[in-house]
């Protein structure tokens, strides 16, 4: 029996114990990778939510996940774009229909300690899966292997270690690798409430001088809020009463759900772009928030995490399968290969639809109206950008096809 200082051995580990992480390291472990999960429980509930685009249902679903996910999950059917700007050149309203592409909805919003918890139930029914209640501590990179020390004394010694350690990842610093970052001059505002009118599986989104300010559905007369404003004001938001909070945020909602009543637990995040120089180096392949981070704007930050995670799942249980390397450099670099593109392109949409809004340049503001315009109105291109908007056009993991790995 392994002691408390005892080195333990898989062919792979995985480090962090978010959505991400545990998506990676069921996938391994289904695939039939004999894998390590290493991160101590939160503390606290995560009161965000996540909209989960219909890739990452299917992913979850093909995982055995997404089942006890549905209960606690509202349906994204439709999502409108108003311009709730005051300035000379506005935006035309447009709606989007997941119909539209053939779609029952274009995805579903759950709240995040709701989808942890299904993702660790399903992991605790895993025989390739062993989790360990532990922060790991130090990671060090052999020729043949990586070793992760871990707080209680015990290492963990793998082909392969998957960083899911987030912002300040242990695994990024290890693998010597450096990142590239900016910030913008916001913050992020977020909570959940309830209100007196449905919201029909509609995400309402209102573009404002200072961001987003986005309403997204949750199960009954319940919706989530993203409200991006200037730090100061997030602040100031973040510090009312309840219910003065309730009637400001009723206010810049236009009413259109009633009368709103904030639930406890509202979070301030800055909203800052950072993006690892590689994705994949030295026996280690970083995931999620560890290998980028782009604003809680249009549903990418945790979609894109989770397809990390399928693509590193699907490469380690094909390596396994022959019988090569799970921590290969072949390996890294093709990871790195199929990620950079689908990070790149939506990090860089996400910003400049955010820097539109910031910018106070009339050329700006028409050339947003205008594609916004164009957009309402050729089927085609719509219909285009909704299916990119889902899932991309080039390299899509199997998982995310809903097929098994």
């Amino acid at each position: 029996m392994a002691t408390p200082t005892s080195t333990l051995t898989a062919q792979a580990v995985v480090v962090g114990a978010g959505p991400a992480g545990l998506t990676a390291a069921i996938a391994l472990a289904v695939g039939g990778i004999e894998t390590v999960l290493v991160a101590k429980r939160p503390e606290r509930p995560d009161n965000r939510t996540s909209a989960l685009l219909a890739g990452s249902v299917a992913a979850l679903t093909a995982l055995g996940a997404w089942g006890a996910c549905r209960a606690h999950a509202a349906p994204l059917r439709a999502i409108r774009l108003i311009d709730d700007t005051r300035r000379l050149l506005r935006a035309p309203e447009v709606s989007f229909s997941a119909d539209e592409i053939g779609l029952d909805a274009f995805g579903h919003n759950i709240e995040n300690h709701h989808l942890v918890a299904t993702l660790q139930a399903r992991a605790g029914t895993l025989a390739h899966l062993m989790r360990i209640d532990a922060a790991g501590t130090a990671v060090s990179i052999g020729e043949n292997a990586v070793t992760v020390a871990l707080e209680n004394g015990r290492k963990v010694r793998a082909q392969l270690a998957i960083g899911a350690d987030g912002r300040n990842s242990l695994c990024r610093a290890a693998a010597d690798i450096a990142t590239e970052r900016f910030t913008y001059p916001q913050a992020a505002v977020t909570l959940n409430f309830a209100h007196a009118r449905p919201h029909r599986d509609v995400s309402t989104e209102f573009h404002t001088e200072t961001g987003p300010f986005t309403l997204v559905p949750l199960p009954g007369n319940r919706s989530s809020l993203v409200c991006v404003v200037e730090p100061a004001e997030a602040e100031r938001l973040a510090t009312l009463p309840g219910e003065a909070l309730s009637e400001s945020l009723e206010r810049r909602a236009h009413s259109i759900l009633g009368k709103v009543a904030v639930e406890p637990g509202c979070g301030v995040f800055p909203l800052a772009v950072e993006t690892a120089g590689r994705f994949a180096a030295n026996r280690i392949a970083l995931v999620g928030e560890a290998a980028h981070v782009v604003p809680p704007i249009g549903a990418q930050g945790l979609n894109l995490g989770l397809r990390d995670a399928a693509t590193i799942g699907e490469l380690a249980v094909a390596a396994g399968r022959d019988g090569r390397d799970l921590g290969s450099d072949d390996l890294l670099a093709d990871y790195d290969r199929l990620r950079r593109p689908d990070v790149a392109t939506r990090t860089a949409a996400v910003d400049i639809l955010n820097r539109t809004l910031l910018a106070d340049f009339l050329p700006a503001h028409a050339l947003r109206g205008l594609g916004l315009y164009l957009i309402d109105r050729i089927g085609p291109l719509r219909r285009a950008l909704m299916r990119e908007g889902v899932a991309p056009s080039a390299f899509e993991p199997r998982l995310m096809r809903g097929e098994a790995l």
